[in-house]
């Protein structure tokens, strides 16, 4: 690599970032993967070493990268969501990078209905919507993306959260709503509050754990009373986070995190949390520890 080239250790430093902005705009954890291989090329043969905010950069970059996959996927008139459906599905022989683990991680707030619906979107709507509702990108960063002014960049995100606000019982996408939740639930956790937690919890709420989380004696529940009896009294060490640009927890003691608590949150109540324990899984998330 020579010295024009994007520093391998400065690309890895926004992999995660760049890896979830492309599965929530293509919906495949393989599409995404070469969405940010291809950013990375793009940007390596530009000369990135002279960007100011080369993680803004390399989001603009992937972004535009997805559009174009999403532009021809639309050409070809594939089914957009056949490649998560099949990922999704695979059993626990599949591939690490596609298998079902890997998917929990990368789909820690996209569930499957979230996504069929952004399959529906037209390319430069569900790429507006990811970048500004997901993200927080600012309309006039997403414009040139989607060669629209920044008003008609606003247009499009509209269109696109009516579309998805109108289906029930999709995921929550704001994070403010989701913070809300999620530190209402490690309040009353922390208090032994099992009332609150009930109330915060939908009564088929789950509990999953990776196989790290399980070796360590977490297991799984289901149901309301379930889920609460094993967070009562406990999460003491727990701290807000987010998790790929979602609200969340993590334990991280000395600052190493070392169990991410992902959290799925629908009519302001939380439906699924999922333990992560797995050191390298946990390598890969874009973790931002917030204050208590």
């Amino acid at each position: 690599m020579d010295e024009q080239d994007l520093p391998a250790e400065r690309f890895e430093r926004y992999r995660p970032r760049m890896r979830a902005v492309a599965y929530r705009a293509l919906g495949s954890t393989g599409e995404a993967e070469d969405a940010v291989q291809e950013a990375w090329l793009r940007l390596s043969r530009s000369g990135a070493d002279e960007v100011e905010n080369l993680g803004g950069r390399l989001t603009t970059v992937v972004a535009r990268v997805s559009l174009d996959m999403l532009r021809s996927r639309a050409t070809r008139r594939q089914d957009p969501g056949e490649a998560h459906r099949t990922e999704t599905a695979a059993g626990p022989a599949a591939d690490e990078a596609t298998g079902p683990a890997r998917q929990a991680v990368l789909a820690d707030s996209v569930g499957l209905a979230l996504l069929v619906v952004l399959d529906t979107l037209a390319p430069a709507e569900r790429l507006a919507f990811v970048l500004h509702d997901m993200f927080a990108v600012p309309y006039d960063e997403i414009a040139p993306v989607v060669e629209r002014t920044p008003a008609a960049t606003r247009q499009l995100a509209d269109r696109a959260r009516r579309r998805v606000r109108g289906v029930p019982g999709l995921p929550e996408t704001d994070v403010a709503r989701q913070r809300e939740a999620v530190e209402a639930f490690l309040a009353a956790a922390r208090g032994g509050d099992f009332g609150t937690l009930l109330a915060l919890l939908d009564p088929e709420a789950e509990l999953s754990t990776d196989a790290a989380a399980a070796l360590a004696g977490a297991g799984p529940a289901h149901g309301a009373a379930a889920v609460a009896e094993a967070f009562v009294g406990r999460a003491e060490a727990a701290q807000p986070a987010l998790i790929g640009g979602t609200a969340g927890l993590v334990w991280a003691p000395g600052g190493t995190p070392r169990v991410v608590f992902g959290f799925t949150i629908r009519d302001g109540r939380v439906v699924a949390i999922e333990l992560l324990a797995d050191a390298e899984r946990i390598g890969r998330l874009d973790l931002e520890l917030l204050a208590d």
